[in-house]
């Protein structure tokens, strides 16, 4: 009988070589005293890139859009004094259902009971936002942990888990015997498990039975990879397909069964409208929220349509409308056996034909046409996605985040080909997220990425301006400016009758002096005729690029969110939707 191989390492060798066996090529981080350790061993002994932000908040949302970008678990580290500083991505990648691999450098346990600097309880801290909290107290037990971490974090819904290393593990020796991984679990999702057959009969049956049904897909469309089985049950069937935003590129959206995005961040008219009149709607990885539902209202009365629900976490299963049918299971290998049966069990099934393009293009092109006065000074938001739309590469991948610079693109670009090509963060809807998100893109995708922001946002993360250029990868980042955190502005004015808020303005900037300051191209579009040279200019540029355009605030041109259409509707205020 052969004994297992034993190999004497330290902690700091064990951790790298386990990430290694995972396949892991980046980790995202921030140095600190208590990782010193680590880095000594890394810098001598592994390939593993490690992407140095200037903030663990950046950090921590960078792996998060790695992770979404390549479907793999992405490896976030942070020390003990920035520990704190991670958990927007960490709640953003939670509520999204994206593996992280979270290492937390720490003083020497229990020496937070002595008031050590930095010390502070980090596994009750991240325990309520992670799928697992653990502490590594022997360098022994590396390899078992860290197998299960991989494993905890792709299995049934992803999910964060935080492992929250002592500085003295790093130089702790042990006799090794167990130095491998699990292939499985380094990718996502590690299983698919397939909903109960009985119950994917049963949802046949009541698709087959509408006379208007509708597919809508969340991004766990997406994390499942599913788009190509979705399109397939679509096309069979000749059911539309919407998106909450997440979800946004499930299927291309070009397709004659698209219906684009729909709710209250991004949804147009015509597809809103579309649902509330359908008698049957098939959830597909969403977890129902307030954004993708028009804070539950998208839908009409609930009582009067049929919901089916497929998701691989059962707590979202039905959690806010009433089903017909639940079903609890992988989305690809759960649509895939459905298509099956279909083939199987109704080969002469004849639909007629759906053609929803020429109702997206009349809506598409009535915001295009409308011409609504902007307010002096500023550029229609309206119109830079147009032109963007007109010129993206298809290999182009864009950020986004909160406010103007998500919802016009969320809206009006075009994703022609199915998959995760556009990146926001509508779980939590934390303010500074796409100039990170644009960090991991670009270790994660080879074309060009756009990153949208908003002055509002970009006010928090200006200090990795200088990581994106030290990449020197293609990235342009463009900031729609209204020297304003401008949804609160709208949100206060147009809901709550505030004349004028008092919280929410803030003072001008020269952000392209900023931007040049870090060694960007930089230009300002401050007319129509400049926005298509200088987005051209910039994309086909390989390195770092920087645009600033003066957009109106929400209050003075209100965007494509429901509940604010109807307000300006009543108030007959300016509006797209």
């Amino acid at each position: 009988m052969n004994q297992p191989h034993t190999t004497r390492m330290n902690g700091a060798q064990i951790i790298l070589k386990m990430l290694e066996l995972h396949g892991v090529s980046h980790v995202f981080g921030l140095p600190g005293e208590t990782t010193i350790g680590w880095y000594k061993e890394w810098r001598a002994n592994s390939g593993i890139e490690f992407v140095l932000t200037r903030d663990e908040r950046t950090a921590a949302f960078a792996a998060e859009a790695y992770a979404k970008i390549t479907g793999r678990p992405a490896v976030l580290e942070a020390p003990s004094p920035g520990v704190t500083h991670c958990t927007p991505g960490i709640t953003e990648a939670f509520l999204s259902s994206v593996p992280v691999i979270y290492f937390s450098s720490d003083i020497p346990i229990n020496q937070d009971k002595k008031h050590g600097l930095t010390g502070v309880d980090q596994t009750r801290l991240y325990d309520s936002i992670c799928k697992e909290s653990f502490v590594l107290t022997n360098a022994r037990e590396i390899p078992f942990l860290i197998r299960r971490a991989f494993r905890v974090a792709t299995s049934g819904r992803p999910a964060p888990v935080h492992i929250r290393v002592p500085i003295n593990i790093f130089g702790e020796e042990a006799e090794i015997t167990d130095l491998y991984a699990e292939p499985d679990y380094s990718t996502y999702p590690a299983h698919r498990p397939v909903a109960d057959h009985s119950k994917i009969r049963a949802a046949i049956d009541v698709l087959l039975a509408a006379q208007k049904p509708a597919i809508v897909c969340g991004q766990g469309a997406l994390i499942s990879q599913a788009s190509d089985a979705i399109l397939e049950l679509a096309e069979r069937l000749q059911i539309p397909v919407g998106t909450t935003t997440p979800g946004k590129g499930t299927i291309p959206e070009d397709h004659p069964l698209a219906l684009r995005v729909i709710g209250g961040r991004g949804g147009m008219e015509y597809s809103n409208q579309y649902l509330l009149e359908a008698d049957t709607i098939f959830f597909i990885g969403s977890n129902t929220d307030s954004a993708g539902t028009d804070h539950w209202k998208l839908y009409g009365d609930p009582n009067t349509k049929n919901f089916l629900h497929l998701d691989i976490a059962e707590a979202h299963v039905g959690n806010t409308f009433p089903l017909k049918v639940g079903l609890v299971g992988d989305a690809r290998a759960t649509i895939e056996y459905m298509v099956e049966i279909l083939k199987a069990e109704h080969p002469g099934l004849q639909r007629g034909p759906l053609d929803l393009n020429p109702i997206k293009q009349t809506a598409l092109d009535k915001v295009f046409n409308s011409n609504i006065p902007m307010p002096e000074g500023t550029i229609s938001p309206v119109k830079l996605s147009q032109v963007l739309d007109r010129i993206m590469p298809d290999d182009a991948l864009v950020t986004s985040e909160p406010g103007v610079s998500a919802i016009y693109p969320s809206a009006l670009l075009t994703f022609r080909k199915p998959g995760r090509r556009y990146i926001t963060n509508y779980s939590m809807g934390a303010l500074g997220y796409s100039v990170p998100a644009a960090v991991g893109a670009i270790y994660a995708h080879d074309g060009p990425v756009i990153s949208f922001t908003g002055d509002g946002s970009f006010g928090f993360v200006i200090g990795d301006m200088e990581t994106l250029k030290r990449s020197g990868k293609n990235i342009t980042v463009i900031l729609t400016r209204n020297d304003t955190f401008g949804w609160i502005r709208g949100e206060a004015i147009l809901l709550d009758d505030v004349d004028e808020p008092w919280t929410t303005d803030f003072g001008r900037v020269d952000y392209c002096k900023v931007a040049e300051g870090f060694g960007f191209k930089t230009a300002r579009i401050t007319s129509e005729a400049d926005i298509e040279p200088i987005l051209s200019d910039a994309i086909a540029n390989p390195g770092a690029n920087f645009i600033e355009m003066m957009v109106p605030s929400q209050d003075k041109i209100i965007p494509f969110v429901p509940n604010w259409v109807r307000v300006a509707r009543a108030k007959n205020l300016p509006h797209f939707y």
